[in-house]
């Protein structure tokens, strides 16, 4: 079974706990494979509790359909700043945003796009990248992620006044 089809099959099941599957990544491995299973939900964090529980019924699915011969580790995560792209609907969801993508089929020569998506027509996304227009075919994709802006992050407000515990002494 592939990633796609491991997709389809947990859909279902995460969005009857009110998440969504935004994909799997399923690496296989002569010794022990891995599935790594990423959630989200609008309007909020994914919490640690959801990942527990997406874990629990996935690992369940899991055991009952066995799509899966040998061993395995079963991870589920939040996407994080690094978001992995995995359907064309996400891409679209992130016009505007960077992203680093992998490619089976070199694109103008590379395997490897870094640039800022501009537009989705129909399965192709659109790339801007060294000053021009890139289109890459979305069943092309081997790999895509966001790359975070991490200057546009406040960072956390820093304390003003005295530290706690260290303020003057009455005398």
């Amino acid at each position: 079974m592939n990633a796609e089809q491991l997709t389809r099959l947990f859909e279902p099941v995460i969005a009857s706990l009110g998440l969504e599957c935004l994909g799997v990544e399923f690496v296989a491995s002569l010794g022990s494979g891995l599935v790594r299973v990423y959630i989200d939900v609008e309007g909020r964090h994914v919490t640690v509790e959801d990942c527990e529980a997406v874990s629990r019924e996935v690992s369940g699915l899991l055991d009952v359909n066995d799509p899966i011969s040998g061993r395995y580790t079963l991870e589920v995560s939040s996407p994080g700043f690094d978001r992995p792209l995995f359907a064309v609907a996400q891409f679209a969801r992130f016009i505007g945003e960077a992203a680093k993508i992998s490619v089976n089929l070199a694109v103008n020569g590379r395997r490897r796009l870094q640039g800022t998506i501009v537009a989705v027509d129909g399965d192709n996304i659109v790339l801007a990248q060294d000053g021009g227009d890139v289109t890459i075919a979305h069943s092309n994709i081997e790999k895509a992620k966001l790359v975070p802006d991490f200057s546009a992050i406040d960072p956390a407000p820093k304390p003003t006044g005295a530290k706690p515990g260290k303020g003057k002494k009455n005398s």
